[in-house]
């Protein structure tokens, strides 16, 4: 009998937050299992709603702000004081997020990722001893140059003059004066809670990887890692870095390279799951259930690096409990996922991208419907296959 469901899904890009996720299939297995105890709990990964939930799970607040957007314009933006440790969370996504960069203007050379400095800047003004900056989701490709130029670093061409915003500028990048710096950051814990397949340079660099998906052109991506190049060679050298490999370190091109800009202050780079879900007390939450939902927009071969459904089913297994995810696309490798026990398309029908992510929450509650119902049918099948010798069950209850 399913008595207990935990319901732990991301979020879908540009389409459904991961709480929204949550209460859709939620109202799916209502449909299927009236009685039953659903659990919800929307699963973060640093990327959108990182500081609206990490605020919720701790009792926590958040702070409204106006920051500069990833084009430069002015958007209200947030960022999360956490009710217990004296720590903030800082959401790049919510100020310098793909979602925040109109579809006309998705060009990753320009974007900046300023307003994420500037958030790190208002959470000091709170007196903070403990910074946690969530890298997720970002529309932004220029290696956090924008955030240091926020936080008061100088980025010089060799002409001594400062390099105007985007990642396109880093080629042109000689020298960097680091006498500006708020000298508030030595003073606390500046935390990168990311993605560690993720590395700023090489065949796998964030510009070749996430680039195109950013809006950059072959043409672009060869440009964007070029300077992404340029900016860990010159960051190394003027900001004295010396136990961090800026180019290919794990999580280093969290966030368009944010995560090496960041390291290059001192912050720590660490498995955004290992920092954000303890939070949650998940472990604990899925030992309870009989069946374990799980969903993101795509599940695929790039799903075990480091997305929401691996780690929800590895840590699912350990306690022994069947997993079920859900997603929009169902790719190269979706059925290889270590720990889903099976997955399922949402889409029950080819349709336009628009019309699906206007529809995903009903889309999601319907194939939530459709995959329950296909469970309990299999629980009530006869099976008649011998294993090893060994006649198994005739049927599963």
């Amino acid at each position: 009998m399913l008595n207990r469901v935990v319901v732990a899904p991301s979020g879908f890009k540009e389409s459904l937050s991961a709480q929204a996720a949550a209460d859709a299939i939620a109202a799916g297995v209502r449909r299927v299992l009236p009685d039953a105890e659903i659990d919800r709990i929307p699963l973060v990964d640093g990327g959108e709603g990182t500081a609206t939930a990490l605020a919720a799970a701790t009792g926590g607040r958040l702070v409204a702000l106006a920051a500069t957007g990833p084009v430069g314009e002015s958007v209200g933006t947030h960022f999360a004081l956490l009710g217990t440790q004296g720590t903030a969370v800082v959401e790049m996504a919510a100020v310098a997020g793909l979602a925040l960069v109109p579809r006309a203007l998705r060009d990753p050379g320009a974007t900046t990722t300023y307003g994420v400095g500037e958030l790190v800047r208002a959470a000091l003004d709170t007196g903070v001893r403990r910074i946690l900056v969530g890298c997720g989701d970002s529309g932004t490709s220029d290696g956090g140059a924008g955030a240091l130029q926020a936080l008061g670093a100088r980025l010089l061409d060799a002409d001594g003059f400062e390099l105007p915003p985007g990642g396109r500028e880093l080629t042109r990048l000689a020298r960097i004066d680091p006498s500006g710096l708020d000298a508030r950051l030595r003073d606390v814990e500046l935390l990168v809670a990311c993605n560690p397949f993720n590395v700023l340079c090489g065949e796998r660099g964030v510009a070749r990887v996430f680039g195109p998906q950013k809006g950059a052109t072959p043409a672009q991506v060869e440009q964007l890692s070029a300077g992404l190049e340029n900016w860990a060679r010159v960051l190394t050298r003027d900001l004295g870095v010396t136990d961090t490999d800026l180019r290919l370190g794990p999580g280093t091109g969290a966030s368009g390279g944010l995560g090496a800009g960041l390291a290059a202050l001192g912050a720590r780079l660490l498995p955004r799951f290992d920092v954000l879900l303890d939070h949650l007390d998940l472990d604990a939450r899925l030992a309870r259930a009989d069946l374990v939902l799980t969903a993101e927009g795509a599940l695929d071969r790039q799903t075990p690096r480091g997305k929401v459904p691996a780690e929800v089913a590895r840590r699912a297994k350990l306690h022994g409990r069947p997993v079920l995810a859900l997603a929009g696309t169902l790719g190269e490798g979706a059925h290889d996922v270590p720990g889903v026990d099976a997955c399922h398309g949402i889409l029950p029908a080819p349709m336009a991208l628009a019309e699906a992510l206007v529809r995903a929450a009903e889309l999601l509650t319907d194939a939530t419907e459709r995959a329950l119902r296909m469970v309990l049918l299999g629980a009530r099948l006869p099976v008649h296959a011998e294993v090893s010798g060994t006649q198994r069950p005739s049927s599963v209850r």
